[in-house]
């Protein structure tokens, strides 16, 4: 396919996307799916406001351990839908509650896995941030309820849904870029200092004890909640799990298509990976790495592989941007940054770019039509979000151990090495949050 062909084809798949969006807004209010969203700060009021803006959806009920939080939250929702949700302090009330369809966890990740699988079993579909789960263990078990209850669940990697990646990915298709070996992502987002303050006791309006989960006790600490969880052990999986789900994603993704435009098959999953970095610039409370460089190996035949790259401590920016991935073949190379991609061929010729909007509404709008006509979102939980998450979580898993990791690929345990495998869980649960067996 020739650039003006393609570039054709892809209007009148924006076109037909635009009818379809029409359509929607024309469904009735009897026709909406009701929703439940656990947590209201952070992405999830990012969510709560894409979820009250669609007319194919409303938000009946929401839930969070900081009360502080509900005044905006409602407001936000009552100014999108006309209507107002109830609040509660506990998830498993929206879990109860019959009438609600869906619900959508927008918290930190010790706190993905345990509200989906509840979800699941009581019959509900799933939109969750990423990654999937604090671990590789409640992923699989999150999996397992997904199955078992025949449930849909979006994974929050909206890339998967952005229309500016799907042209790149149709571009792709094309075989343009040739043989692909490499694909990398990466990020040079600069990031601060979070100091280092004293514990405290908590904010009166938080429910503390709820919001540490099934994560051990500890003093409230101010830079191990709202915002800066993500940099510890216990709550977060590092910018790798943060950011880097995202970039990793669409690295795969893109990886993955340009084989198949060549007639292989790219792995689900590595066999090796290899993390060298640590913590090594801020001098502060953060444990996860501030430094890092990724390597995957995947399949022995047909072997290939991805970079991931990590510097929070630099503005210097790779390709100029400041995150993105790119795959490279023999015969050209592929950029896709936020909200745009580009391909170049030899001598630095552009062949086609695109650009578009990186915000999560087409995605939220997929994951409602599959929840009516039960196919798998864009981003689904078993064949798209977990295996996305399992290359953060073995990279993070590598980092602390300071070493190569050989996973295997069907159990997702890693091979003769005892140390790596107690990583993929936590090594205790905090009663009475204990991981679901489903």
């Amino acid at each position: 396919m020739d650039r003006r062909s393609f570039l054709s084809r892809s209007g009148m798949t924006l076109a037909a996307l635009t009818l379809a969006g029409e359509r929607v807004a024309r469904a009735s209010a009897a026709e909406r799916i009701r929703v439940g969203v656990v947590g209201t700060a952070g992405r999830a009021r990012s969510l709560i406001a894409s979820f009250a803006s669609n007319s194919n959806a409303e938000i009946v009920g929401l839930a969070d351990i900081d009360s502080r939080n509900f005044p905006e939250a409602v407001e936000e929702v009552r100014r999108r839908q006309g209507t107002a949700p109830y609040t509660v302090g506990d998830f498993r009330k929206l879990v109860d509650d019959k009438s609600i369809d869906a619900l959508v966890v927008g918290t930190p990740d010790h706190w993905h896995a345990i509200p989906t699988i509840h979800a699941c079993m009581a019959g509900k579909d799933v939109y969750v941030e990423k990654p999937d789960g604090h671990n590789i263990v409640e992923g699989q078990r999150m999996i397992a309820a997904q199955r078992k209850f025949n449930r849909v669940v979006q994974l929050g990697t909206q890339g998967r849904t952005t229309n500016w990646m799907n042209e790149a990915i149709a571009f792709i298709r094309t075989g343009a870029l040739g043989k692909c070996m490499v694909a990398k992502a990466w990020e040079t987002a600069k990031q601060g200092n979070i100091g280092r303050p004293a514990d405290s006791e908590p904010p009166a309006e938080v429910d503390y004890d709820m919001w540490l989960g099934p994560a051990p006790k500890r003093p409230f600490n101010v830079r191990r909640f709202h915002g800066n969880w993500r940099w510890f052990y216990d709550y977060g999986t590092g910018d790798l799990g943060n950011d880097g789900v995202h970039r990793l994603d669409i690295a795969r993704w893109a990886l993955g298509e340009a084989m198949q435009a060549k007639g292989e098959t790219l792995p689900t999953l590595p066999e090796t990976i290899v993390a060298t970095g640590g913590k090594w610039y801020f001098d502060d409370m953060q444990e996860w790495p501030d430094t890092l460089q990724v390597n995957y190996r995947f399949g022995a035949e047909t072997p290939r592989i991805l970079t991931y790259e990590m510097r929070l401590w630099t503005s210097e920016r790779l390709y100029e941007q400041t995150e993105g991935s790119a795959v490279y073949g023999d015969e050209a190379y592929i950029i896709m940054a936020n909200g745009r991609w580009w391909a170049y061929g030899p001598r630095a010729k552009l062949l086609a770019s695109g650009e578009g909007s990186n915000h999560e509404a087409d995605h939220v709008q997929n994951f409602l039509d599959c929840v009516k006509s039960r196919e798998k979102p864009n981003a689904d939980l078993e064949t798209v979000g977990h295996p996305s998450s399992v290359l953060c979580h073995a990279g993070n898993i590598s980092a602390r151990l300071g070493r190569q990791v050989f996973l295997d690929r069907a159990t997702e345990t890693f091979i003769g090495d005892d140390e790596a495998n107690a990583l993929r869980t936590r090594p205790e649960y905090r009663k009475p949050w204990l991981l679901p067996e489903v």
